[in-house]
């Protein structure tokens, strides 16, 4: 059979929801996957156990040029409606920290739940689309393996994040060839880089991890911080790459609620004839302490260190400016932020206002969720949006 009522691009975690939600509703759904296997991200993701959601998503932890436009998909189909259904095939799971659910055993198990879901669907693997055209019929696809038609298209094809999963940016292409605006897609929860110079003052340091308060503009995140021979990674960076772009300064707290310059006074009047590097290896890892004290011309004893001084230190430690040069770029991002334009999608459903049955699901679109769950999310809430209309 060459024709169907929903041709789907992507098997992946959005495309997947869709499927099964247009198939379970009596729709003819094809699902087209150029790599060999379906819901590789989601297999790799996690750990390899899938951060399939949070208990805590809200609109709030999403980022996007219209904001507002992920209300409805996420109202509609929420967190708890996906851990039904992860309970109903009896899928044993936990929670860690800030709300992330991870599977106990793999994020095969979420796979296998998508296809079973999706079983009245017919999904093809190995399959490259060469290009997409419409009449008033519908839609025609031609790829490798023959033409297929449909009245209606879904783009679930994703981002170019993490291209050796099979990702791109073809959602795009087609997006562009429907004259549709594309928010310009930069990589997302992704380590953040540095000069050679600055690489050079933190030699040493790679492997050290603190917990720390990251800021950019009105944006803030506490979680861990890891040094790396590149730059900096850890959650507390993931999160903030999503709104750094290059240019923008990053202010790093490096003792998320301790005044550090008020805990080496204390210190000074304590414990005079301790060294300020050892004093502050009592709060920061050894190496990181001794390398901030040396970046501010601090060493020495307490005694004979000016408040001044002190004060200089501890600003270095609560309000570290940081310019990064770059990011480890979409080969290690986990999200791309931006993507197509949401103005000119129904919230309720995901469709084209200006071509009817063309439809934008998942990771194609300018949502991005935060990191721990937000982004599979948002695949499942957009997917099952689109499949209760196609």
């Amino acid at each position: 059979m060459t024709n169907f009522d929903v041709i789907i691009i992507g098997a992946g975690a959005a495309g997947l929801m869709c499927a099964g939600e247009a198939a379970r509703r009596g729709r003819r759904v094809l699902v087209l996957e150029r790599a060999s296997r379906i819901g590789e991200k989601i297999r790799i993701s996690g750990g390899g156990r899938a951060n399939f959601t949070n208990l805590h998503a809200s609109p709030e932890n999403y980022l996007s040029d219209n904001p507002r436009f992920c209300i409805s998909a996420l109202a509609r189909y929420t967190q708890h409606d996906f851990i039904a259904l992860v309970e109903k095939h009896r899928i044993a799971y936990h929670e860690r920290d800030h709300g992330q659910l991870f599977c106990d055993d793999s994020a095969l198990q979420i796979i296998d739940m998508l296809r079973d879901e999706a079983r009245d669907a017919v999904i093809q693997t190995d399959t490259d689309v060469i290009g997409v055209s419409s009449d008033t019929a519908g839609f025609t696809v031609d790829t490798g393996r023959g033409t297929y038609t449909a009245r209606a298209l879904v783009m679930a094809s994703g981002g170019p994040s993490i291209p050796k999963m099979g990702a791109s940016g073809f959602g795009y292409e087609i997006a562009r060839q429907f004259d549709l605006n594309v928010i310009a897609p930069r990589a997302g929860l992704v380590p953040l880089t540095f000069d050679p110079d600055m690489k050079t003052r933190m030699e040493g340091l790679s492997g050290v991890s603190v917990n720390a308060t990251a800021t950019h503009g009105k944006t803030r995140f506490t979680e861990a911080l890891l040094f790396t021979h590149r730059g900096l990674s850890g959650p507390v960076i993931l999160q903030i790459s999503s709104y750094w772009n290059p240019g923008d300064t990053i202010t790093l707290d490096l003792l998320p609620g301790t005044d550090t310059f008020a805990a080496l006074k204390r210190f000074k009047e304590s414990e005079p004839r301790k060294e300020v590097g050892t004093v502050l290896a009592q709060m920061l890892p050894r190496r990181l302490a001794q390398r901030l004290v040396d970046w501010t011309n601090c060493s020495g004893r307490l005694a004979e260190t000016s408040d001044k001084s002190l004060r200089k230190l501890g600003d270095h430690v609560n309000r570290w400016q940081i310019k990064p040069t770059g990011s480890e770029g979409m080969r290690t991002a986990e999200v791309t932020v931006g993507g197509v334009d949401t103005r000119a999608l129904s919230s309720k459903t995901m469709e084209v206002r200006s071509v009817p049955g063309l439809y934008f699901i998942g990771e194609t679109v300018d949502v991005t969720g935060h990191l721990g769950g937000f982004n599979f999310q948002w695949a499942w809430a957009s997917g099952f949006a689109c499949g209760q209309s196609v």
